[in-house]
């Protein structure tokens, strides 16, 4: 173990501070670590199997924080054993996709890579909570519940917030209007088959349907559901990040400063909405328990069908796993 680690840790035991681990040093994770750390929510360990790579990062993230008026501590390392006790973990690791990929031609290679890193995290912080952003994220959700025997309310997955993000900004240059006036709302599983709300997302206050037109509306709604795909294309070589590093970050935050915020993510359903033993994305209140709530949702009968269907996708791509990685 690296002496400057040794020291993180006295330092973490003493002052007693919130311990954030980021599995996956890559633009996501390296930026979500950067994120949590701007908003002092605790200390940060980055984590990779790269060797020098997650030490570099966090000792750069290190020296920026006198400039940037953080007193989080960021440290790097490649040893699982250095996150031990960790608070949470948010999870970054796996392949990103590549232009015509789609996030379920992930499926198999990604369960693989969360079920181990699920098992050290097991091993190492029992009592940590699970914030899951590796794709397929619904999917590697319940991968991840399975593997880690956590309470459902202790493994949530980023994918609403990413998403409806998304769809503010769209509707807000479409309006031409702050994307801090629109409100919006989408459910559903992270990919094709998410459910973006227009009849519950307000712009000041006016629902979005009465400020657009339907075929204006559609076309923002499928410029949402395919805005990761968007970005892969333009950069050939790589993913989003700063988006899904901000969404996971707001997670992160609404779990350790126990703010009881409604936010949608990916969360596992056992009655609610008519869905069982699935992944999908809702209505939660996050706090200092993890998923404290699930908000059921007024939804019209084509609505709920979306949903529906979204969340047959999950559990069909889960069950391809069984036998093979679970």
């Amino acid at each position: 173990m690296q002496v400057a680690v040794k020291v993180f840790y006295l330092y973490n035991y003493f002052s007693m501070k919130k311990k954030i681990t980021v599995v996956g040093a890559g633009h996501v994770g390296a930026t979500c670590a950067h994120d949590i750390a701007l908003k002092n929510l605790g200390d940060v360990v980055l984590l990779d199997v790269v060797g020098g790579l997650p030490q570099g990062l966090g000792l750069d993230m290190l020296q920026a924080a006198p400039i940037e008026g953080s007193d989080s501590q960021v440290f790097g390392t490649n040893d699982y054993a250095d996150t031990k006790d960790s608070d949470l973990y948010v999870m970054t690791a796996g392949l990103a996709r590549k232009p015509g990929m789609s996030r379920e031609d992930l499926l198999i290679k990604n369960a693989q890579i969360v079920k181990s890193i699920v098992e050290q995290i097991k091993k190492h912080s029992p009592t940590s909570m699970i914030i899951v952003v590796t794709n397929p994220l619904d999917i590697m959700c319940q991968v991840a519940l399975k593997v880690s025997g956590f309470e459902s309310r202790r493994v949530m997955g980023m994918a609403g917030i990413l998403d409806a993000a998304r769809f503010r900004a769209f509707i807000a240059l479409e309006l031409k209007v702050s994307a801090q006036e629109v409100e919006a709302m989408v459910l559903g599983g992270h990919g094709d088959a998410m459910v973006p709300l227009p009849r519950l997302t307000l712009v000041k206050g006016k629902t979005l349907t009465d400020l657009l037109p339907e075929d204006k509306i559609n076309a923002l709604v499928e410029r949402t559901r395919a805005g990761g795909a968007e970005i892969v294309n333009l950069l050939k070589t790589g993913s989003a990040y700063y988006a899904p590093a901000a969404a996971a970050a707001q997670m992160a935050e609404a779990i350790l400063l126990d703010q009881k915020k409604l936010l949608p993510c990916s969360a596992y359903l056992n009655g609610q909405y008519g869905l069982k033993e699935v992944y999908i994305g809702v209505p939660v209140k996050l706090g200092s328990s993890g998923v404290e709530e699930i908000v059921e949702l007024k939804l019209t009968a084509d609505e709920l069908s979306a949903l529906k269907t979204s969340a047959a996708v999950v559990s069909e791509n889960f069950n391809k796993l069984k036998g093979e990685i679970l």
